[in-house]
């Protein structure tokens, strides 16, 4: 099972049904690190998303118009329950293991603690079990870039009268917050830009295109309520809220195993948070291991460095097939374990 990041889709690679690249293409597929000739790989929009899953872009079914604020107050627990209930429908008792990235990670340590022999093996990826104040800071900025935009209308916003620069610039500082300044510097330096028109106040420089083109591919792409839902989702999240410790949050967790990876560049789930997470499942006696990963990319290498993630996830994955004994490709296996 895997929990995707905020914007993501369940389109995580592609397939003959559809062949478009997924936002993880690299790492799932035959022979690939997630090797789908082994194991069947079960992707789930989050709750809240605009992306197929009820949201606050879905049709109110009173009236037809979209939930926008009308929507419920939404947690990454209720993302983590909703998505039980898919598994449970499916007929699948026990994961194999359970993988989140980013806001995924999250998710994922949600839904152990909701169900703590819901799976047997855990990978954790450029996550925390709970958000930082920088963290909190630079998404906070962008839900307030979204909702003093003039269209923002107080979330009734429509298809011709869209929030787009409030969008625009949320995108941005989010840009600048998943990659890191060595990147900046090693990728642009001080070059120049001549995309755009130079003006004396405008862009000059071409780390400034750069967030320009990202922002402007992304503006439509998702919907401003689920944005800040889900943005507000990951701020109000804290596994450990009720308990002394993390470690004591997540003690009733059945895990057999559990791989915990970061990069040291990463501002917004730094490796300390990491490190956290790994202690405490270390700390009941998981076979943990800390996979922390150097990367100019920060937050954002899971996405594209996929020669270190790649090369790190596989040997996890091929041990776990090892391990459990998994059927080769197209043998029977028992029908009640994903």
């Amino acid at each position: 099972l895997l929990f995707t990041g905020l914007s993501p889709s369940a389109h995580a690679a592609s397939t003959d049904e559809d062949p478009s690249d997924g936002w993880w293409e690299f790492m799932i597929g035959p022979k690939h690190p997630i090797d789908t000739d082994v194991y069947f790989v079960l992707c789930v929009n989050s709750l809240g998303s605009c992306k197929g899953s009820s949201g606050p872009a879905s049709p109110h079914p009173e009236d037809g118009l979209p939930w926008r604020l009308r929507f419920p107050d939404l947690s990454l627990e209720d993302v983590a329950a909703s998505t039980r209930l898919v598994v449970r429908s499916l007929g699948i008792e026990q994961l194999c293991a359970v993988t989140g990235t980013s806001m995924g990670g999250m998710t994922a340590l949600a839904y152990l603690q909701q169900d703590p022999a819901g799976a047997r093996h855990l990978l954790n990826i450029s996550s925390a079990a709970r958000s930082e104040p920088f963290s909190i800071a630079i998404r906070s900025l962008q839900r307030e870039m979204i909702i003093t935009d003039p269209l923002w209308q107080n979330g009734q916003y429509t298809e011709r009268e869209w929030p787009e620069n409030g969008m625009r610039l949320a995108r941005k500082l989010g840009m600048m917050s998943y990659r890191s300044a060595v990147e900046w510097q090693d990728r642009f330096g001080r070059d120049l830009q001549y995309r755009y028109p130079r003006q004396r106040f405008g862009m000059n420089f071409e780390v400034e295109s750069y967030l320009e083109a990202a922002a402007g591919k992304f503006v439509r792409a998702f919907d401003p309520c689920s944005y800040v839902y889900l943005s507000q989702a990951m701020d109000r999240f804290d596994a450990s809220a009720g308990h002394e410790s993390l470690a004591a949050a997540l003690e009733g967790v059945a895990l057999r195993s559990a791989l915990v990876m970061g990069v040291d560049t990463d501002l917004l789930f730094p490796p300390r948070q990491q490190g956290e997470i790994a202690r405490s499942l270390a700390s009941f006696g998981v076979d943990t291991r800390l996979e922390m990963l150097p990367s100019p990319q920060g937050h954002d290498a899971f996405l594209v460095d996929w020669e270190n993630f790649g090369s790190v996830v596989g040997a996890y994955f091929r041990g776990i097939a090892h391990a459990e004994n998994l059927p080769a490709p197209g043998a029977p296996g028992d029908t009640k374990s994903s």
